[in-house]
């Protein structure tokens, strides 16, 4: 028995839509609220440490301070122990360890994600001759930005032990041997 009359389909749309991202698509750009920021997993706590998984610092343990407005996370290596300076990182590309350092009563409500906005500079009119001259270089960091930066990252540079820093410095890796599923961090 064969069927009878033409097979219905449902009509494929292409792009951006919420069913094809999963996400509420923002109407109104002119706002810079954040809709819903991400719920902190359960397992992350000030002090703890963390393994970074993505992007330059991949691979090194990390310091958690606290979440942003933006529902990122707020770490740092301290700099001066593996080099990792006062960071913003989501947690889908963490794996949090068992690992925990003392922060006291340290307060970290200075760092927001103002923080880390670049500043706008007027636009230039291109011409021919700048769009051929060798490349500016980058803007330094300003003394004012360090020093922020230093100041928030001194509480957890005295709360770590020399075994702690030690474990900080060394980065995570894994071999063919190892088997992820079976560590427990």
């Amino acid at each position: 028995m064969g069927h009878c009359g033409q097979q219905l389909t449902k009509q494929r749309k292409y792009g951006k839509t919420p069913r094809t991202t999963g996400k509420v698509i923002k109407k109104d750009k002119s706002s810079k609220k954040y809709k819903t920021p991400a719920k902190l997993t359960k397992n992350i706590t000030p002090g703890q440490v963390l393994i970074i998984l993505a992007g330059r610092w991949r691979g090194k343990r990390v310091v958690y301070l606290k979440q942003l407005e933006s529902g990122l996370l707020l770490v740092t290596g301290p700099f001066k122990v593996n080099g990792v300076p006062l960071r913003r990182v989501n947690q889908r590309y963490i794996i949090a360890t068992s690992t925990k350092v003392n922060l006291g009563g340290a307060d970290f409500s200075a760092i927001n994600d103002d923080f880390f906005g670049k500043t706008k500079e007027a636009k230039k009119k291109k011409t021919e001759g700048a769009f051929f001259a060798a490349q500016t270089e980058k803007p330094d960091l300003s003394e004012e930005y360090k020093e922020k930066c230093r100041k928030t990252e001194d509480p957890v540079l005295k709360a770590l032990t020399p075994d702690v820093k030690e474990y900080l410095k060394c980065p995570f890796a894994l071999t063919r041997k190892d088997f992820p599923h079976d560590m427990k961090f």
